[in-house]
């Protein structure tokens, strides 16, 4: 990046507060209004029970992976989809970096162990795709373990929904202005500086090698039974709704109010080979 940017400044440089929302393209100007998001949220969330519902009369299985930059608002969505949902029955994964003694097992092995059982949904704050994506990245892998598991993951994903696990895929799209914007939120919240690693900071200088990493990860991993949802989250409202919605009109349950429960934005949610075909020019 040319310009410069100072993350331990407490002023935000007007080139990133000006640009932030609609940086990478980002197709509105403005973020969706809280009272429509409010109420949408509350009648999504609704019907979110009513899947519930759904999933422990029928033992169905639910596995939902989020993914995307630093900064993109996946746990922000997590938190907003299981608000309202009993935690016994719907879990969020968000596993530390491996052990030494699980650095030497099957690199699946540990995710396999999270995954639900009859009638759960678990949600995957990351997930296996840490191989496809941080991990290079960063230097935590080597090439030959990435290629290994690009090669495996399509397989891995057959054998979860062959088994009767119900798999969607996420990745969030964030713009580099409002990532910056995002960063420099949390280094100057007290009540956030928490979620400000030094990761996140190694990655400002990393975004080319990122998109690249994802870009790779799209293409070997997109497939017809578990496909991915590029999700633009420049709005977070607009984002969590859309994820909400993608699932919710995927599964049949009892009760179901189509008129809510569909129509998601396609300016928004966008399928990976789409996303992929247009240049990915959303980042």
């Amino acid at each position: 990046m040319n310009k410069h940017f100072d993350i331990e400044d407490p002023s935000l440089p007007e080139w990133i507060d000006g640009g932030a929302f609609t940086s990478g393209g980002y197709p509105y100007a403005k973020r969706l209004k809280r009272s429509e998001y409010e109420t949408t949220l509350r009648q999504l969330q609704v019907e979110l029970v009513k899947l519930q519902s759904h999933l422990q009369a029928t033992g169905e299985r639910v596995v939902v992976v989020f993914e995307g930059r630093d900064a993109a608002g996946k746990g922000g969505t997590i938190k907003n989809y299981l608000a309202y949902l009993n935690p016994r029955h719907n879990r969020i994964v968000a596993l530390t970096k491996p052990t030494e003694t699980e650095r030497t097992q099957w690199y699946f092995q540990r995710y396999v162990a999270m995954l639900p059982s009859a009638g759960e949904q678990v949600l995957f704050d990351r997930s296996w795709y840490n191989r496809a994506g941080v991990e290079p990245v960063m230097g935590y892998c080597t090439p030959e373990e990435t290629e290994l598991f690009l090669d495996e993951v399509p397989r891995f994903e057959h054998m979860l929904i062959k088994d009767g696990i119900r798999v969607f895929k996420f990745w969030l799209s964030v713009g580099r202005e409002m990532q910056l914007k995002r960063f420099h939120s949390r280094r100057h919240d007290p009540l956030r500086v928490w979620k400000l690693s030094p990761i996140d900071l190694k990655a400002i200088s990393k975004w080319e090698a990122y998109t690249e990493a994802r870009d790779a990860m799209l293409a070997r991993t997109d497939s017809d039974i578990a496909p991915w949802w590029v999700v633009r989250a420049n709005d977070k409202r607009r984002a969590r709704i859309n994820v909400i919605r993608r699932v919710l009109d995927s599964i049949e349950y009892d009760g179901r109010d189509l008129e809510i429960s569909g129509a998601t934005d396609e300016n928004i949610i966008i399928a990976g080979a789409r996303f992929a075909q247009a240049g990915h020019v959303q980042e």
